[in-house]
């Protein structure tokens, strides 16, 4: 095993106990692991006395903030953090964990925070900038206070955000700001006093460059650091660019190269990453499952390439597994452990019945895929049901769906929904009864016809991997699921799927139009041109590929280099030798 660019790690050297407070957080495992890369021997608890005990305390949070004030009311932990922080111990706040630290929240009214800090937090009122809430994606930070955590910052980094509320500048944080963040106005992205830190991001997810500010957190909390903790914060992310100046942002809103690998069981029963034409997975005449490689490995190569996020779509059923046998489970397990960038999984997070008869609900099968690693989960048909059982109750949301439970309990931003449409021909509008259309004979039609010359469709939501189709269209499915609590949508086209002719633009700009949260386009890309196109004529916030990355027809650094001189800002992707080498697999 090799630290982040520092040579093979010394096992002899005694570790840095730490503790990771986990009272049901989303992303806890995520933390772990960046913890354990960086050389500490990580205690999780959820009881009092260990946080009173601590020698250098993780506070780390996903989810709503009256949820978590909830949970740790229920678990007496409110008065030992406060003691804990007030006393200025080794503290780090991360996400949800810096929200709280606050008096309240806009998000809960009426719950009290620990009231740590002075201040209130806020929603995002970002419309008009024309931006989506809540803000997913890499984004830069401009510090406000001399700190060894932004030490080793340089112009260009950027680091993991994805929240719905923020903390505004206000002169009663004024002594605390660490760092602030630009998202259509500034709003306070970090803050510190002493040995207590808190931040809105998330380093654990952000790569080399939150690699490097844990190392920094951890150097300057203890006289003997871990060193490959040390190593990382003088490594920095790696960048050969000048160090960030106080007051300037590091980088600005950045647009997402997301990496997907629909994985499934081949016929002998192993997990492979494979890749559909329109949705068929075999061999042309029905061969064998097409097999492009092992997830895990995949995954890590995506990571050390530069992509932004990893998505895993499971596309076999599984459904008479255990839950906790899920194969999935074993995948994203093994991956978050040095893949240190943003994991979503989809495919199967509905309610189940194993072979023995045991049920599991939506949420219980998206609990057990967080607590492997996942840092957000992808409904797809369960959704696409769920929205027609939105309209059919006349736009009302009854806490019924899988989207509210798990949108509850972990926030909209946890909760992306898969559409999978497609194309239904009409002669006119009249042909079309009321659904949305999209005409492919304006700009961004690239001249598509319909088999009898119509150049006017409609996109109907399909189930089952495409097997199926819902009636629905994708503006009816796509606005239901944002009122339901859904944080993005993750937007694919059966009829562009493996064709590698771009992405259908008409489609991805009647959503962007239709939703106020992000869009992911899927489905077409074949060159690097397809993603600053799909970028510069609809909007999107991210696009995703899956068979270019794996066949290495395009490299990932050649989207980003050609989405940036087309103008936009896109994070600067670290090198392999700055990074853990890969685990031996065991998928």
């Amino acid at each position: 095993e090799v630290g982040p660019g520092v040579g093979p790690v010394d096992r002899n050297s005694t570790m840095t106990r730490v503790t990771l407070l986990d009272y049901g957080a989303g992303n806890v495992k995520s933390l772990y692991n960046a913890l354990v890369a960086l050389g500490c021997d990580v205690e999780q608890t959820d009881k009092p006395e260990a946080v009173a005990s601590a020698a250098i305390l993780f506070f780390p949070g996903v989810g709503a903030f009256g949820s978590c004030m909830a949970m740790l009311e229920r678990k007496q932990l409110v008065e030992p953090l406060r003691a804990y922080i007030r006393a200025g111990r080794p503290f780090l706040g991360i996400c949800l964990g810096m929200q709280t630290l606050f008096e309240s929240s806009e998000e809960s009214p009426g719950v009290a925070g620990l009231g740590v800090v002075p201040g209130a937090v806020g929603r995002f009122d970002v419309a008009s900038h024309g931006l989506c809430v809540p803000q997913i994606g890499w984004n830069g930070v401009a510090a406000a206070q001399p700190s060894p955590l932004l030490g080793s910052l340089a112009e260009g980094d950027a680091l993991y955000f994805v929240h719905s509320f923020r903390v505004p500048r206000s002169e009663a944080v004024a002594p605390w700001v660490l760092c602030e963040t630009e998202y259509g106005d500034r709003f306070v992205s970090g803050v510190a006093n002493g040995k207590v830190a808190a931040v809105q991001f998330h380093p654990e997810k952000s790569g080399a460059v939150g690699l490097a500010l844990l190392g920094a957190f951890l150097a300057s909390s203890t006289a003997e650091p871990p060193p490959r903790a040390v190593a990382a914060a003088a490594a920095g992310g790696g960048s050969t660019r000048p160090r960030l100046g106080a007051g300037k942002l590091s980088a600005g809103p950045c647009r997402r190269i997301v990496a997907c690998l629909d994985v499934r069981a081949n016929d002998a029963g192993d997990l492979v990453v494979t890749k559909g034409d329109q949705y068929d997975c075999r061999e042309k005449g029905g061969g064998e499952v097409r097999n492009l490689g092992k997830p895990v490995a995949l995954a890590r190569r995506y990571y050390e390439e530069g992509a932004d996020e990893v998505t895993f779509l499971n596309i076999t059923g599984f459904r008479e597994c255990p839950l906790t046998d899920l194969p999935m489970l074993k995948v994203l397990a093994e991956a978050s452990r040095t893949c240190f960038v943003p994991l979503c999984v989809g495919g199967g997070i509905k309610d189940l019945v194993d072979a023995q008869g045991t049920r599991s609900s939506a949420l219980q099968v998206a609990d057990a895929y967080f607590r492997a690693g996942a840092d957000k989960v992808s409904l797809g048909s369960d959704a696409a049901e769920a929205a027609r059982a939105y309209l059919e109750r006349g736009g009302a949301c009854d806490g019924s769906t899988s989207i509210e439970a798990i949108s509850a309990k972990y926030g909209a931003q946890a909760c992306v929904v898969s559409i999978d449409p497609r194309r239904v021909w009409v002669a006119d509008a009249a042909a079309a009864e009321g659904h949305a259309l999209a005409d492919h004979a304006g700009p961004l039609g690239r001249g598509g016809r319909g088999p009898a010359g119509e150049s006017l469709c409609w996109y109907e939501c399909t189930l089952q991997g495409g097997r199926k189709g819902s009636g629905l269209d994708v503006v009816q499915v796509a606005r239901a699921v944002e009122a339901l609590g859904a944080g993005e949508l993750l937007v694919n086209c059966i009829d562009c799927d493996g064709q590698h002719a771009g992405f259908d633009l008409p489609l991805m700009a009647m959503l962007k139009a239709a939703v106020s949260i992000p869009v992911i386009a899927s489905s077409g890309a074949g060159a690097p041109e397809h993603f600053s196109e799909v970028f510069r004529s609809t909007q999107v916030e991210a696009a995703l590929a899956a068979s270019i990355f794996h066949r290495r027809t395009v490299a990932i650094s050649a989207v980003k280099e050609c989405c940036a001189t087309a103008g936009f800002a896109v994070r600067a992707a670290a090198t392999p030798s700055q990074e853990f080498a890969p685990p031996a697999e065991s998928e």
